[in-house]
């Protein structure tokens, strides 16, 4: 009898697990946001994330502004291409308004949304090949992101938080100087774009670190509500540009670029080639930018040129009335999206006629498809976590609004 209960004797072999603290000021995970990992050896059992480290309460501060003043708290979204946040504001307000906006207003965008959109790839694509060891790259092509921020400073004399344009346009023309600065980034960024293709995309430790990791579905991304380049890395063929047309990007040939997988390689290479058709779009507004205005005939809502304020008493009257809230703002529900870095960038909107939104609600892609991360990177190695949160391009400003 003893004899066969000699195995309850025995100590009992269990497998121990490591947790790690991947976060929040970990200068790997690209953003303040913490991810607590559970580890065997080096394979992700777990993975539990937590955001709202810098929590700024966007949405709160934008219902108690002035519509006007509500571009700069966008720039604070995905800084990495904020013109994006500022134009998506413009076009909601202009919808609830009923406004319309003269061709060249609308060209003059395309072109400094489609030069934000190759700043922020420039940032995912490159920092996907630091963390795969390839740092040339990533300085090489941040001097013609620098390039991109001189078009910013000269025409409205901001950099990376640029609250660039107006509720009914812009607010002043392209000059020459602008125009050539275009030119110049035009002729000379493909051929380093080029070159960075070269460095890592048939790479064999490029390819051996991104194929494969951080893999997901197109129906699991759908299922989260993904969308932008992470959604179409998944095989899914869903741009805002082309779906819900906006300041007439209907009016310019591009192609949308899919990928099969869904994995990091396939978000990289998406990117890559929204680039090539950014350029694309820019050298098209540029050769067919319309005559005209560049702002529309919406005196209560744009400021007049500061020289009749001071020399007219209608424009001092609609300045007053615009700096001090007093503009009518018709009541109504609007939604309007475009087409930001990471994906569908949505403004909701409820006015009930008084001097501040309502009620304001932002679409953050970033704060929709982070939720995905913890299965994606399940049962992957710790350093397939890094790339693969660097493929997603998850910026923290869009997490804690």
């Amino acid at each position: 009898m003893s004899r066969n209960l000699e195995h309850l004797n025995q100590p009992v072999e269990r497998k121990e697990y490591s947790t790690l603290n991947l976060g929040p000021t970990h200068p790997a995970t690209h953003g303040i946001f913490q991810n607590v990992l559970t580890l065997d050896g080096e394979v992700i059992i777990e993975a539990d994330p937590t955001i709202g480290y810098i929590h700024r309460a966007f949405e709160k501060l934008a219902e108690r502004r002035p519509f006007y003043q509500i571009p700069p708290i966008t720039d604070r979204l995905n800084y990495c291409s904020s013109p994006i946040n500022n134009m998506g504001w413009h076009m909601t307000v202009e919808k609830l308004i009923g406004a319309e906006i003269p061709k060249r207003a609308q060209y003059m965008r395309v072109i400094i949304m489609e030069l934000a959109r190759l700043a922020d790839h420039i940032v995912c694509d490159t920092v996907i090949a630091v963390d795969t060891g390839a740092m040339t790259g990533f300085l090489y092509m941040f001097q013609w992101r620098e390039h991109i921020y001189e078009i910013y400073e000269e025409i409205c004399g901001a950099r990376l938080t640029t609250n660039i344009g107006r509720i009914g346009g812009m607010e002043c023309d392209f000059t020459p100087k602008v125009f050539d600065k275009i030119n110049y980034f035009l002729k000379n960024f493909p051929p380093k774009l080029k070159e960075f293709e070269k460095l890592v995309v048939r790479n064999r430790i490029f390819m051996e670190r991104t194929i494969g990791g951080g893999a997901i579905s197109g129906e699991r991304a759908l299922n989260y509500g993904f969308t932008g380049p992470n959604l179409r890395a998944a095989g899914v063929d869903y741009d805002v540009r082309v779906m819900n047309p906006y300041s007439s990007y209907e009016d310019f040939e591009f192609d949308i670029p899919i990928g099969t997988h869904g994995d990091t390689y396939d978000r990289f290479m998406v990117r890559m080639e929204e680039m090539w058709q950014s350029l694309r779009i820019i050298e098209q507004a540029v050769k067919k930018m319309p005559d005209g205005a560049f702002h529309a005939d919406l005196p209560e809502f744009y400021h007049p040129p500061k020289q009749d304020v001071y020399n007219k008493m209608e424009a001092l009257i609609y300045h007053f009335k615009i700096v001090m809230g007093e503009s009518e703002i018709p009541k109504g529900e609007v939604y309007h999206a475009v087409e930001g870095g990471n994906g569908e960038l949505g403004y909701y909107l409820i006015s009930d006629g008084g001097r501040t939104p309502y009620r304001l609600h932002f679409r953050r892609p970033c704060f929709i498809y982070y939720q995905a991360y913890p299965e994606i990177i399940k049962g992957g190695m710790l350093s397939d976590a890094i790339i693969t949160l660097s493929s997603m391009n998850v910026i923290a400003g869009e997490l804690d609004a």
